[in-house]
């Protein structure tokens, strides 16, 4: 799992060769100044940048707070050259993580609109080595991380269903591995839906549906047991998302962590040391 230490190793090699040809030993500061509105996320992991080069940081913001264009969320100070060699990564990790608690926040208030109660949540989709930090940038946004990982949660899903050979079989054998974990199943019709409610899972996850199906669904489990959770994911959009709120209990889309657009931002050098 990549860490910070390891993407300032990646981005500055053997040394910043433009800063060390053009800055001497000369101290100063800089803001990060958010270029657009968004929820901003990352700050921590910006200002560990920035600690790792020797650099003293304050945070003007908090993470999850939402900000306007022109806001300045963070100032660092000290060596110039440092401030230089530590813009890239410590930018990119907020670009990228502000851009998912915004996306996230977005996605959540509109489909808020049509069930209050809604959930939205990330899932494993996500870029390798990055996890951590795209969904904690979920959770910043007001969302649910979902399973972190294979050992976070049981989900059965088509292929395992292909192995085990049905949906009751395999929710038994779910069942058997550990009394503290939830039971959730992928299906991709009313009969599943029904099946796997009948045999006792406890979230129950309508895949590929259009959501008037996965409202039908819902109806089914809900009759069977209104304690089972329904979750609503695949293909959802945040255009699409806010037609499934009043179908399921939980929407899940992959979207969030794999095609959300980084928030502009950028660091602006504010005082040199003489």
């Amino acid at each position: 799992m990549g860490g910070i230490r390891e993407f300032l190793r990646e981005d500055i090699g053997r040394g910043d060769i433009t800063s060390e040809a053009l800055i001497g030993d000369r101290r100063g500061s800089g803001k990060v100044i958010a270029r657009q509105d968004c929820v901003i996320a990352g700050l921590e992991e910006a200002a560990e940048a920035f600690s790792i080069l020797g650099l003293r940081t304050r945070s003007l913001v908090r993470d999850g707070d939402r900000v306007c264009s022109g806001t300045a969320v963070l100032e660092v100070e000290g060596d110039l050259r440092s401030i230089l060699s530590g813009e890239r990564v410590a930018l990119n990790m907020l670009m990228r993580m502000s851009g998912i608690a915004t996306a996230t926040s977005e996605v959540l208030a509109a489909c808020r609109e049509r069930n209050p109660g809604i959930i939205i949540a990330g899932t494993r989709k996500t870029t390798p080595g990055f996890r951590r930090y795209e969904k904690k940038a979920v959770v910043l946004g007001g969302g649910d991380p979902h399973r972190f990982g294979l050992d976070d949660g049981i989900l059965i899903k088509d292929n395992h269903l292909a192995v085990v050979g049905s949906i009751s079989a395999a929710v038994k054998a779910a069942k058997k591995a550990s009394f503290t974990k939830k039971v959730e199943v992928e299906v991709t019709s009313l009969e599943g839906a029904r099946e796997a409610a009948e045999a006792g899972a406890d979230i129950i996850l309508v895949d590929n549906m259009a959501p008037k199906e996965a409202g039908d669904c819902r109806d089914e489990i809900k009759a069977i047991d209104p304690r089972i959770l329904v979750e609503a994911s695949g293909g959802i959009t945040p255009i699409t998302a806010p037609d499934y709120a009043a179908s399921v209990d939980i929407i899940s889309l992959g979207w969030l962590t794999h095609s959300a657009r980084a928030a502009d931002l950028s660091l602006d050098i504010t005082s040199l040391e003489h």
